[in-house]
């Protein structure tokens, strides 16, 4: 194959490498994409987008049972309610399509070449990529690594274990019928949101976490709707609890507690959900001199590893493994690398959890503030008093903002609540924009709706919320 050689590549086509691309054709630099699979990465693919679909349908299917149940204070009914997840899934799948080929035409449409194949680095100006019609060399000003994560597997529980009982993330959301005994390991988000969603489908369900808490990420006071959510569902969770293996015959997890005790757990299914680990190997990593943080590839503000010409964005390159953080590094670089100064500020990154209800943390929490010497206030509004979580029968949660005792500079904002994720993009802008509470209490919030539980917040911190 004739040698392609371009001034921008980008190995992956991830979240942070598709938008890089596109934001460099857009702004005309000569760019290539490699990727071995569809266009998306993960969180299109098997990730963020059937997950969510799949929590929807849940959702909905939980809701239309709890009707036929008469388990309904609007007075609606339903008779017999069923699913058939086979077509869920199809519905899913139809999605992901969609979305695939979206990515594809906007990668076309700014002027990117695409790769299809797997790319590996000969040195730090070079890459050979293995395609179905053999090798195809690129060589490039600069090289953007965007490789993503991949799900951690227990030894003792190693994918596709006794006939394929053993799934991740990507088996959960590609079953076509719903188990009737659901093992979750790990109560992180992943294994929560995957978790209460087949809690919903009807599959009896039990969390195992090594842990003494529940999404060990948040604040107690943010997952204590949830833990209510889990029981009320039936969801057993079993915290301080390590996984050992199978039994013998391969129908039961067995586990122990903190207190030595043994558990047999029967499962028609273990999805194991105990984190992600970046892609740093298979790619030539080995004929490279990047510098590492731990198991990540280290980067400086500017997404630039420690080899001149070569960045990396989103998953490999640390924590919070977000999507959204990826895009926002991705099209930084894309810009740099067109010549505009540009830098990024993780501070004002939201991290949701699509649990039920779902959960949103901006900048620092209260205890996180603390930590940081500050002297801050604290207000919280409960969507209880809320309007339209009322008409929407969702009053469990609440809205909370931490700021300065001084100035009032918000610091962090978070929240808890049916659909609150929708709020995030606020919270975000508040803390983007250096907000004030004065700033975010005199900002008229529509009635009714759910972000007016936002401004109370701050009202509340100032002294003088208005609604309760």
């Amino acid at each position: 194959m004739k040698e392609i050689t371009c001034k921008l590549l980008v190995i992956g086509a991830g979240p942070g490498g598709y938008v890089c691309a596109i934001r460099a054709g857009q702004l005309g630099v000569d760019t290539v994409i490699v990727e071995m699979a569809k266009p998306g990465g993960t969180c299109l693919n098997i990730g963020c987008i059937p997950s969510k679909a799949i929590i929807h349908a849940a959702d909905d299917f939980a809701k239309t049972v709890a009707m036929a149940a008469g388990r309904n204070a609007m007075g609606i009914k339903a008779d017999n309610p069923a699913i058939d997840l086979a077509k869920t899934m199809a519905w899913k799948d139809g999605i992901t399509g969609r979305l695939t080929l979206g990515v594809a035409g906007l990668l076309k449409k700014a002027g990117v070449k695409i790769v299809v194949g797997r790319a590996k680095f000969r040195d730090g100006k070079t890459v050979a990529v293995e395609t179905e019609t053999g090798e195809q060399v690129i060589r490039a000003e600069n090289i953007v690594i965007a490789t993503g994560s991949a799900p951690v597997e227990l030894p003792v529980l190693p994918f596709g274990a006794s006939g394929a009982k053993v799934i991740s993330s990507t088996g959960a959301l590609s079953l076509t019928e719903v188990p009737q005994k659901l093992a979750v390991v790990g109560a992180g988000y992943i294994g929560l949101e995957l978790g209460l969603a087949f809690a919903k489908l009807g599959s009896k369900v039990t969390i195992v976490e090594a842990l003494d808490r529940i999404l060990p990420l948040y604040d107690t006071q943010l997952t204590q709707p949830v833990g209510r959510r889990l029981a009320a569902l039936g969801v057993e969770v079993l915290l301080g609890t390590k996984v050992k293996g199978l039994s013998s015959n391969g129908e039961a997890l067995l586990a122990e507690t903190g207190s030595g005790e043994e558990k047999r757990i029967a499962a028609d299914k273990i999805l194991v959900t105990v984190g992600r680990k970046p892609v740093t190997e298979g790619w030539g990593r080995e004929e490279l001199e990047l510098d590492m943080d731990g198991r990540f590839l280290r980067i400086d503000e500017q997404c630039r590893t420690s080899m001149r010409g070569i960045y990396a964005v989103g998953d490999v390159t640390g924590e919070p493994m977000l999507a959204h953080r990826a895009m926002a590094q991705g099209e930084m670089v894309a810009e740099i690398v067109s010549g505009k100064r540009r830098s990024w500020d993780k501070r004002a990154i939201p991290a949701v959890c699509f649990t039920d209800p779902e959960i949103i943390s901006v900048g620092m929490s209260p205890d996180e503030a603390r930590a940081a010497s500050r002297e801050i206030k604290i207000g919280q509004f409960p969507f209880s008093a809320n309007g339209r979580a009322m008409t929407l029968s969702a009053e469990e949660g609440f809205v909370r903002v931490v700021a300065r005792a001084d100035n009032h500079l918000v610091l962090g904002i978070q929240g808890v609540g049916a659909g609150i994720s929708e709020l995030s993009a606020a919270f975000a802008l508040a803390i983007e924009m250096g907000a004030r509470l004065e700033d975010i209490a005199g900002t008229i919030h529509a009635h009714p709706t759910q972000s007016e539980a936002f401004a109370e917040s701050a009202l509340k911190a100032l002294g003088h919320a208005l609604h309760i």
